[in-house]
């Protein structure tokens, strides 16, 4: 479940653990799984145990194979192997990812009441919701890798047929932190909480609004290899533009420190630089237009000094406020304020 530039061993051993109780719950010995996946039950106990993202793919992956429970252990009855590819394909065909996720939860509830998965959107807002109807599991790990990969399966899938990360901004659980609660950090790239009444995640209600992407043969090839969609994070984030664009025009103390800017978008600089040049731009790009922007706010409707603006938008000083203002508008901050537009600025 870790990104590609995260610890080795960063999914925690607990998940593994889970598995292992469904082989134990079927009576099926668990050997053969764990030598495939190079993964030594010794080393499974502990606080600090971890596994790797590619262990953990190919332990479930057999696992859901061999007991022919694509739940592991987690429901009253089994989901035979193929029962989320059904789910897949009954939102294949949704015009956007609102409708795909509730025709996903609508179906779930088909194959199992053991829990509900809700969507809720509000203002700027959407919030999924997973609420257990019964206990889950056998203890506390399969409990755990239950809501973990449920999520992880929505969010993801989603994610896939928008083909766009969809940025969380929050997570919540209701079981108490594990002793692997910095994990979550990589499972879900938010700020997470324990101790909730239920289980769920939040994000950018702009995200149900993205169409779906993808097709009959893309769904074919995509469910030779499923995996990946829960135990990865989709990489593409169609709306990080608008939203790194919203947090500049509305929090212009961010146009100076790139680290803030990165961290108010879940990602560390280095994401956001590779991103944004994916979408064609630069994080230079989008300073420059929020800087104009809040620039030609300040001089057309406060008596500012110009001084105080070139500070307000992140200028060491007056000049090379000045410098660039003119090279975007081709005046002076002076003229600009006198109503001397040049003709290439007619569009303010």
């Amino acid at each position: 479940m870790p990104t590609p530039d995260a610890a080795p061993r960063a999914t925690p051993a607990a998940f593994i653990r889970a598995i292992l109780a469904a082989y134990r719950g079927q009576g099926r010995d668990p050997a053969p799984a764990l030598a495939r996946a190079q993964i030594d039950p010794a080393g499974l106990a502990g606080p600090g145990a971890g596994v790797t993202a590619a262990q953990l793919e190919a332990m479930a992956g057999r696992a859901m194979r061999e007991l022919d429970d694509e739940a592991l252990g987690w429901f009253s009855r089994r989901l035979p192997w193929g029962s989320y590819g059904l789910l897949a394909r009954g939102s294949l065909t949704a015009p956007d990812i609102h409708t795909a996720l509730r025709r996903w939860f609508r179906h779930h509830a088909l194959l199992t009441d053991d829990v509900s998965l809700a969507l809720e959107a509000e203002g700027t807002e959407a919030r999924v919701h997973l609420r257990e109807n019964q206990p889950l599991g056998g203890d506390a790990d399969m409990r755990e890798f239950c809501h973990v990969t449920l999520l992880r399966n929505a969010i993801g899938f989603s994610s896939w047929l928008a083909d766009s990360r969809i940025a969380l901004t929050e997570a919540w659980f209701p079981y108490p932190a594990p002793d692997h609660a910095g994990a979550y950090d990589l499972l879900f790239g938010c700020p997470t909480r324990f101790g909730a009444v239920d289980a769920g995640v939040a994000f950018d209600a702009r995200y149900l609004a993205l169409p779906v992407r993808r097709d009959e043969a893309a769904m074919r090839e995509m469910l030779r290899n499923a995996l990946p969609l829960i135990v990865l994070r989709y990489k593409r984030d169609r709306l990080l533009l608008r939203r790194a664009q919203a947090l500049l025009a509305t929090r212009p103390e961010l146009l100076a420190n790139a680290e803030a800017l990165a961290g108010a978008l879940n990602l560390s600089v280095r994401s956001l630089h590779r991103q944004l040049a994916r979408e064609g731009t630069s994080l230079q790009t989008l300073k420059d237009e929020a800087r104009k922007a809040e620039a030609i706010r300040l001089l057309d409707r406060s008596n500012r000094p110009v001084k105080q603006i070139a500070a307000q938008t992140g200028f060491a000083n007056e000049r090379s406020f000045a410098r660039a203002f003119r090279g975007w508008t081709g005046v002076s901050p002076a003229a600009w304020r006198l109503g001397e537009r040049a003709d290439k600025s007619n569009e303010y």
